[in-house]
């Protein structure tokens, strides 16, 4: 005997329980069918692979196979998946990696509003936090003129940083984007790079320019680099001046100091913002003690107008293996960061 769930709207899909535990969603939308399996099925590979469990389609029907519990999990990541699809009209890779996060998976119904409401609209896609933290950045991002998070590699600091300061850029609530990085030697030891200051910062940068790509037409980025619309400055060389219409990004500030953090957050001037993001756990300092990160969001966390935003492994965003590292070093009491 087999027990049947459908969605209110009875076009979108159909879930119908097997006695063999097995889990058979049908989905009546071809589009929204084509987009969750993904070219030569590789969507539901990658699902499969995560969860463990089998998975099959033909026709219009995803069956899934194994245990239980990962069948479950599985047949929620699909009905996210349906929900992300709609309010973001694409599913990459990404979505299929978090679906089968629980943290992603709950209040599917609200997911559709919700995103619509924090959605980050730039040209080559709306980016759409994933997470309660990632929604508190964004917020805070939008609305305040200093915010500094801290947190593991994959909770999203930069990228939505990036995705913002984009966003303000294109609709002129800015002027220009400003990225700044200290180099791993707190006193940015530069010299023995080849080139220019540009190209002994720029291997620095790389995941800032990795998110400006992912969010903008590489030829478009160059072009607001080359006009100055998007400056890169070495952290060393923001000292001495005032920034007006900007959206500045500190990246990677776990690597410097107390006194370097001062220097930059004293910078800010009429409408503009500055984002402070670091992971304390991967300081690369000739002497760890000498990171400003902490200190400075204890120093700073009574000031109303910042906001400090702390992500842990729940907010990790990338391949669930990812969230299970972060989360074993978390725990390791001989981790010394």
């Amino acid at each position: 005997m087999k027990t049947i769930t459908k969605n209110k709207n009875d076009r979108e899909f159909s879930i119908v329980y097997g006695d063999d535990n097995s889990i058979h969603v049908n989905i009546f939308n071809n589009r929204i069918l084509m987009e969750i399996v993904g070219s030569f099925d590789n969507n539901l590979k990658e699902l499969e692979k995560i969860s463990g469990s089998k998975i099959y389609f033909r026709g219009n029907s995803i069956s899934i196979k194994g245990d239980k519990y990962a069948n479950e999990k599985v047949k929620d990541a699909i009905k996210y998946l349906i929900e992300r699809f709609k309010s973001n009209k694409k599913i990459d890779r990404n979505d299929i990696v978090t679906s089968l996060n629980k943290d992603m998976i709950k209040d599917i119904n609200q997911t559709t509003v919700q995103s619509i409401e924090e959605a980050i609209k730039t040209p080559k896609r709306s980016v759409i936090p994933r997470s309660k933290k990632q929604k508190e950045y964004v917020r805070s991002l939008k609305t305040r003129q200093i915010v500094m998070s801290l947190g593991p590699a994959g909770t999203g600091k930069t990228y939505l940083a990036v995705a913002v300061a984009l966003s303000m850029l294109l609709e002129k609530k800015v002027e220009r984007i400003i990225l700044s990085r200290p180099a791993v030697e707190a006193g940015e030891k530069l010299g023995f790079l080849p080139g220019d200051m540009k190209d002994k910062i720029d291997p620095y940068l790389r995941p800032l320019y990795d998110s400006l790509y992912d969010l903008l037409d590489y030829d478009k980025i160059q072009r607001k680099i080359e006009s100055g619309s998007i400056e890169i400055a070495p952290l060393a060389f923001m000292r001495g001046r005032t920034l007006k219409n900007s959206f500045a990004i500190l990246d990677e500030a776990q690597n410097a100091t107390e006194t370097q953090i001062k220097m930059f957050l004293t910078r800010i001037g009429e409408n503009s913002k500055l984002v402070v993001n670091g992971d304390p756990s991967q300081v690369d300092l000739a002497n760890k003690n000498h990171s400003g990160l902490v200190k400075s969001c204890a120093i700073l966390k009574n000031i109303k107008e910042i906001s400090i935003i702390t992500f842990d492994h729940q907010d990790v965003m990338r391949h669930p293996l990812v969230t299970k590292i972060v989360e074993a070093y978390q725990k390791n009491p001989n981790d010394k960061g």
